[in-house]
């Protein structure tokens, strides 16, 4: 509400100015609440439901191709009885050899591995030969730190 103020005779005129000190008190008080009870709050712990029947992801084990700083090609990884295989490729032959792997196991993903001396271009066109030949997964190798 204005305040109405009387100046030197029967003007009225109705004050403009707004009391904000009742506005400032509430927010004082507010704030105090609040850092009193923020460290009393404790953040929130999902408790996830657990299925008894559930089957395990199987977990293939990815195709490893590594770009060697001459351009050569290598392809590493197990196949699906398990046994290990490392071979030496070029592009033709990667393309056609992930084509066999991705036949037999659809989801394997494909990593690509190479040194830090390895052109980046190098990299990416092994990696665009891969995702335009239509292999769904494919991701770079990295060392954590």
């Amino acid at each position: 509400m204005a305040a109405i103020q009387r100046r030197g005779g029967s003007r009225r005129r109705a004050s403009a100015e707004i009391n904000v000190v009742p506005y400032i008190d509430v927010m004082l008080v507010l704030l105090v609440i609040f850092m009193v009870a923020a460290p009393i709050v404790s953040p929130a712990v999902v408790d996830l439901p657990t299925v008894a029947n559930a089957t395990p992801q199987q977990k293939t084990p990815p195709i490893v191709v590594t770009v060697h700083e001459d351009g050569a090609l290598s392809a590493r990884g197990q196949d699906s009885a398990g046994k290990a295989f490392d071979r030496k490729l070029d592009k033709a032959g990667l393309i056609a050899f992930v084509n066999q792997r991705q036949e037999e196991n659809p989801d394997q993903p494909v990593v690509i591995a190479a040194d830090r001396s390895v052109r980046y271009e190098a990299v990416l066109d092994v990696m665009s030969e891969l995702k335009a030949d239509g292999v769904k997964r494919v991701g770079l190798m990295v060392k954590s730190k």
